[in-house]
Order: C-alpha cells, then structure tokens, then sequence
C-alpha cells in the first residue's frame, strides 16, 4: 500500500497534483511545506496559517520544515534529508511533487528523494512548457479556485496580485509569460477543491507581490 507525503506549496499545481494521485490510487498520508524565517511560504508570499486552514479543508496532517534565511543548499539537503528519514521511519513509500516541466528540479528532487529509500512522484508532469495551456484548462476545469498571491514584477504588473486564476487573469498575461507560471512569473494561493470540506480565505491584508 503506497503512503504518500505531498510537498504542499498551498498553490493550483500542489491541488492538481493531490487530485490526481488520489484518482490514481494513491494514499496522500500527509502534506509538508516549507517557510521563511518570518513564518511565509516561499515564492507564495502566503501565511503558514493559511496553510494549516487548507490542511484542515482536507482533512490531512501537515508537517512544517522551517528554513533558515540565509539557507545554503548543503543545509537544505541536509534539513530535508532529515525529514526524509522521518518520513520512511513512519511508513511512507512515496514523496509527490507538482512540478510541471523543469527537467532540471525534477531531477534534483528525485535524486534527494531515492536517496532516502523513498519513490518520487510528479503527478502533474508535463513533457514541455508547450502543454502549459492545455494543463492550465485542466485546472480550470478541475473545480480547483486560486489567487494571485506573488508576482513577478519584472514580468507582471503588481496589481494582478489578488486577481483570481481564471480566463480573465490568463488573458491579461502576455505571450511570453507562461499561463501555468511555472517559471514563476506568478504563484497562487488555493481557497476551493472539490476535495476541501470548506473554503479557505487568507488573512488580510492580502500578501504583497514578491
């Protein structure tokens, strides 16, 4: 029987990805996201609070690896290798991620993961940033509800931060920028799944664009 920790960013792709490996059968046991110093999800400008809330709308356990600030990746291999071995020493099989095209990371993580005896998983891979479109229709259509959270100011305007992830924000993006944001040009902050038992709002004042 698999048993599934997902890394949970609080994004669309982390929601994606946990709808897919349910659907294929998969045990998400528990979810595990990072934060800054400050108490802040990485890159999702988001609240650890905020986090706790989704992992309440689920109904899943949630693991928290705090990282320092400044953290060098000799500490980060070393603090995730850590929780790798709590993860095996409680009976996990598999570790999920919601990357979508990045070769390079997936490679990264993979290589962390079965390091530690673990199967790495990516649930919503996709085999070229070409495919971001169809993927993004997909979340759309997935039920899945998000929010701008964090933008990219050199790519994006900073008032499209609190716009919700919907046709009318994709076509505001212009051609260069990727509609999944995978090269995070924007991140997202999910407030309803058909998998939530309740929506989840973020506290304000709505995160600043980062």
């Amino acid at each position: 029987m698999s048993k599934v920790l997902l890394f949970w960013s609080s994004g669309k792709d982390s929601a994606m990805a946990y709808q897919r490996l349910v659907a294929e059968g998969f045990s998400v046991a528990a979810l595990i996201t990072t934060t800054r110093p400050e108490g802040y999800v990485p890159f999702h400008e988001v609240p650890f609070s905020a986090v706790v809330d989704q992992a309440r709308a689920i109904g899943l356990p949630l693991w928290r690896l705090p990282l320092p600030h400044p953290c060098p990746n000799t500490l980060y291999e070393s603090l995730m290798g850590e929780l790798f071995r709590q993860a095996r020493q409680q009976g996990f099989t598999h570790v999920a991620f919601g990357d979508l095209f990045l070769t390079d990371i997936r490679a990264y993580r993979a290589q962390l993961v079965e390091k530690y005896d673990l199967t790495p998983l990516f649930p919503v891979w996709l085999e070229t940033s070409e495919a971001s479109p169809a993927y993004v229709r997909s979340v759309l259509q997935s039920g899945i509800r998000a929010i701008i959270t964090a933008v990219d100011t050199s790519r994006l305007p900073a008032d499209l931060v609190g716009e919700p992830y919907d046709e009318a924000f994709l076509e505001r993006l212009p051609p260069d920028v990727d509609p999944a944001g995978e090269y995070g040009e924007f991140h997202t902050f999910v407030q309803e799944a058909p998998f939530f038992r309740f929506s989840v709002s973020l506290p304000p004042p709505l995160p600043h664009a980062g």
